[in-house]
């Protein structure tokens, strides 16, 4: 037990750790212009500043601010010429011309020579996309060429890609951070160190990185995009992002104003922020502005289909869970109203191919029936599934698991760390998991993709190692389908069938829901959550 002088020392340190944090950005930019320095925390950390290993949301959203692809999203995820100004697709959909940009400048680096930096060129994406294909780097990212046949530098302004087949959804591909632009000569001269030593075309550009403590990227002045009225971009001078692992000091530091955005809604303070409603408490509605909207997030429980366990082999119980809680009542008292119930399948709301009619909706007298069932066919009369977490759902999988006790059905809840659970589900090492899905492109063959059986973890994402002959055939025939209402068809049988098998439980669909201080302008919301900084504004 901690003595309430030593816990007082604690907090002290605490309090004061995180202050010298701020302070030590501050630092790095100037105090004077505070108000164009934008300051947020990333408790999830980041792992790379190299866009060829940028797998996460947080990972992404810094690669964001330091490089630029030949395409982009808008917030409404309408693909945007970015480096490549415009392009064209064969009629046959397999090959792609992208006319480049000649106004694109690389950060400033020592090894540019005198001019300290260069235009991009149509080889700069070459070597980028062979890069991914490298097998000594062993890019996570590979996969998105997974399509592609060749391509190739026709000249410095004119990049080709050759697909194998048609692959419709291809150029939203294009817009992940995987295929940002990247110069051969910085690369190759930092090597696996390039993680630390970022050199892009984006908005901002690399200053410092302690990891675990502080980012900072400052301004590029050479930046090649300007607003509507043709003022240069991005507006803002710096951005400097701290490492508090936790979400209530993270709060802490937003209420008091030394941090500028928080993303996501915590437990540790959605009673604090928000009404039961999901409005803003009184107390923060003259210093806080809340931004919400569709987010392409399916959270879910997960089952591994090649489990020993006869309750995890079980449709019957498998089944059960799905019918067993109230998902209506989990958004409301667990999240404050944010978010939609996931009673349709496991493509999320806003894609082509959701269907609400084909999910599970709350029937606890049926699910009480399943488990009975389940009990008298095998003899086992007390059935066990053990569900594993991270600490942040933990709150959703207690309330499931109570829920589930009335069935009959015993759930025990355990809590990993966000890595150690990633590694089990990817290895096969826990039975029913907690987990999440976001949109890496907009098409819905990507939520569709983990229940394909040759993607199989822990080589692809199938952590179900769910395998259908029917739902692998119509995976493959989706691929040659341009028309997207006979595709949004097959997509939903499909999805049909994943949740016919009941091969996890889909728990929501998440909102995007952004807290900023109210002299922010310009922080938008999108449907994948990715940030954007290059138009926002900080006021005095």
């Amino acid at each position: 037990m901690i003595k309430p002088k030593t816990k007082q020392l604690i907090n002290y340190l605490s309090i004061s750790y995180i202050a010298l944090l701020l302070i030590s950005c501050k630092s790095d930019v100037d105090i004077n212009r505070d108000h164009l320095v934008f300051r947020y925390n990333e408790y999830a950390n980041i792992n790379t500043l190299d866009p060829a290993f940028s797998r996460t949301l947080q990972d992404n959203s810094v690669c964001n601010q330091i490089f630029n692809g030949l395409v982009q999203l808008d917030e409404e995820l309408n693909i945007l010429p970015c480096i490549a100004k415009d392009w064209t697709v064969s009629e046959d959909g397999i090959t792609y011309s992208f006319n480049l940009r000649k106004d694109v400048y690389f950060h400033n680096h020592k090894l540019f020579g005198k001019d300290s930096t260069r235009t991009v060129v149509a080889e700069d994406f070459k070597y980028s996309l062979n890069r991914l294909r490298d097998e000594e780097i062993a890019s996570p990212g590979s996969w998105v060429l997974n399509k592609v046949d060749d391509f190739e530098a026709i000249n410095d302004t004119i990049f080709e890609i050759k697909l194998k087949q048609p692959f419709p959804a291809f150029i939203g591909l294009l817009t992940m951070k995987y295929c940002s632009v990247i110069p051969k000569e910085i690369a190759e001269f930092h090597g696996s160190d390039f993680r630390n030593h970022p050199i892009g075309t984006g908005p901002f550009k690399f200053k410092r990185w302690e990891e675990n403590i502080k980012l900072v990227f400052r301004k590029n002045h050479n930046y090649f995009e300007k607003d509507e009225t043709g003022n240069p971009l991005p507006y803002l001078e710096a951005v400097a992002i701290t490492f508090l692992p936790d979400k209530q000091s993270e709060f802490l530091q937003f209420a008091q104003g030394n941090i500028d955005f928080i993303s996501g809604l915590d437990a540790s303070y959605k009673d604090e922020l928000l009404t039961a409603n999901g409005k803003l408490q009184d107390q923060y509605t003259k210093t806080v502005n809340m931004i919400r909207g569709p987010y392409l997030n399916t959270e879910y429980l997960g089952f591994y289909l090649d489990s020993e366990t006869p309750e995890i082999q079980s449709l019957l119980l498998r089944q059960a869970i799905n019918y067993g809680f109230d998902r209506k009542k989990m958004i409301t008292y667990l999240r404050n109203g944010i978010g939609n119930p996931a009673n349709g399948g496991f493509i999320p709301m806003g894609l082509p191919g959701y269907n609400a009619s084909i999910g599970y909706d709350y029937q606890p007298q049926k699910a009480k029936q399943l488990v009975a069932q389940f009990i008298e066919e095998t003899g086992i009369t007390n059935p066990k599934i053990t569900l594993v977490t991270t600490s942040n759902y933990l709150s959703f999988c207690e309330f499931i698991q109570r829920e589930l006790e009335k069935t009959g059905l015993n759930i025990q809840v355990d809590v990993m760390p966000e890595a150690s659970l990633r590694s089990a589900r990817s290895n096969g090492k826990v039975d029913m998991f907690r987990s999440s899905w976001i949109a890496d492109y907009l098409d819905a063959e990507n939520y569709l993709s983990i229940f394909y059986s040759k993607n199989f973890a822990p080589n692809g994402s199938n952590y179900f190692h769910y395998k259908n002959e029917k739902f692998d055939s119509l995976y493959n025939k989706a691929f040659t389908v341009t028309d997207i209402e006979k595709r949004k068809k097959i997509y939903t049988t499909m999805d049909s069938l994943a949740m016919k098998h009941a091969l996890m439980v889909p728990l929501y669909y998440d909102e995007v829901i952004r807290f900023t201080r109210q002299n922010i302008e310009g922080l938008g919301v999108n449907p994948i959550n990715l940030l954007d900084l290059k138009r926002v504004k900080k006021s005095l």
